[in-house]
């Protein structure tokens, strides 16, 4: 039990402590905006300096594809038009319940605009219990927890590529009404940097494919990344910041890359700055992201900006054939401003998705519930769970 006396003690530190830190952040905001009037002026230098010396700066520097001032309006969407969403969720495997298995479940969203078509809403569970499954990952080192995550990743990918084309194969609905399909979360699969090529190899190409069938059916893919911690876009900045006549980081500030002199805004982020440069419902200019891992996404290189929602900065990012495609790009940002503002702040498509993938603690009592008269049924003896986990159920305190 929380002792809220004891805890109410230490707020009045933690208050303070984010006073100072708010204070701190609109100094280090105008330091990037001096950067960045200066930048806009040497943008095509600095590019020049980025490729003809990336190999040299250990941290991710986007490009920008368009002016670093570019402001645009994202008008609404068009009345008829469709959105497709997924978003999973998961029960993890535990020693302690009655079997080792774990549980995957992906909310399914679509929902049709001036149709007069039924919205479709509902999850497919999957229920992950072969030893070749569950312990596949161990020879990389990777926990079965964590696997499950990336599993999961799949799943989604998946799920929403069969939904596209099963809208397409049921009218003509993505040839004629703009469709958009929406994901919680970054396009860029970071955690796979540090993974084995042979367990990358297990992850990457299922949702990369998944990511050709929506292509192949026309219908733009966008990430839609709420409260972005990403510098990226601002990495950019350091290049102007930079003392030295090229950024050689590895020679000129291997010694002191914590206190590197073009560091002079850390720990900023990207929302940070164009919180101050974009009016609702405008977007920032195009960047093409550097994260390594994008070396393996062929055709599907990540492309993102920042887009004012209203109720935030959001980081859209999309895959090459969207962003560089201006007709497709444009209508796939107005399908997502227009999301947020049916959903009050968040993309509505997306909440339903979570609140449709989401197990809560009901739903995880029948499942093992369900499970259990199974394994009577099959004639198991002693089924039940552990006593620490029947006595943690059923504390007497």
């Amino acid at each position: 039990m929380l002792d809220l006396m004891k805890l109410a003690q230490q707020m009045q530190g933690i208050s303070h402590h984010l006073k100072e830190e708010a204070e701190a952040a609109g100094r280090r905001v105008k330091i990037a905006n001096t950067l960045m009037e200066q930048a806009q002026a040497h943008q095509a230098e600095l590019i020049e300096r980025l490729e003809a010396w990336h190999d040299r700066i250990p941290f991710a520097i986007a490009t920008p594809i368009e002016p670093l001032d570019t402001r645009v309006a994202i008008a609404a969407a068009p009345a008829a038009h469709t959105v497709l969403a997924t978003d999973g969720s998961q029960i993890s495997p535990s020693h302690h319940e009655i079997a080792y298995c774990y549980l995957l479940n992906v909310g399914r969203v679509v929902l049709h605009y001036g149709q007069g078509r039924f919205p479709l809403l509902d999850s497919l569970p999957e229920v992950v219990y072969r030893p070749e499954d569950l312990y596949i990952s161990r020879q990389w080192g990777i926990r079965t927890e964590e696997w499950m995550g990336h599993r999961r990743t799949i799943s989604e990918a998946q799920a929403l590529a069969d939904l596209a084309l099963t809208i397409g194969a049921e009218s003509a609905t993505v040839d004629s009404v703009p469709t958009l399909a929406l994901t919680d979360g970054s396009l860029i699969y970071w955690f796979l940097e540090d993974l084995p090529h042979d367990a990358r190899d297990r992850i990457l190409p299922p949702i990369l494919a998944a990511w050709d069938e929506l292509q192949a059916a026309g219908v733009p893919l966008v990430g839609y990344v709420s409260a972005s911690r990403s510098g990226e876009a601002l990495n950019f900045l350091r290049l102007q910041s930079c003392p030295f006549e090229v950024p050689d980081c590895l020679t000129h500030c291997a010694a002191q890359r914590d206190l590197a002199p073009c560091q002079v805004f850390e720990p900023l982020r990207d929302v940070a700055l164009y919180s101050t440069h974009l009016a609702p419902g405008e977007r920032g200019p195009l960047w093409r992201s550097s994260v390594n891992i994008l070396a393996d996404y062929g055709p599907h290189h990540i492309y993102f900006c920042y887009l004012h929602v209203g109720a935030e900065l959001a980081r859209i990012e999309l895959p090459a054939w969207v962003a560089l495609d201006v007709a497709r790009r444009d209508a796939a940002l107005e399908m997502v401003i227009t999301q947020v503002q049916k959903g009050y702040g968040y993309p509505i498509a997306l909440a339903e998705a979570h609140n449709h993938a989401v197990v809560r603690g009901g739903d995880r009592s029948r499942f093992f519930a369900l499970l259990e008269r199974e394994m009577i049924r099959a004639g198991l003896q002693n089924v039940g769970t552990s006593f620490k986990e029947a006595r943690k159920r059923g504390s007497i305190a």
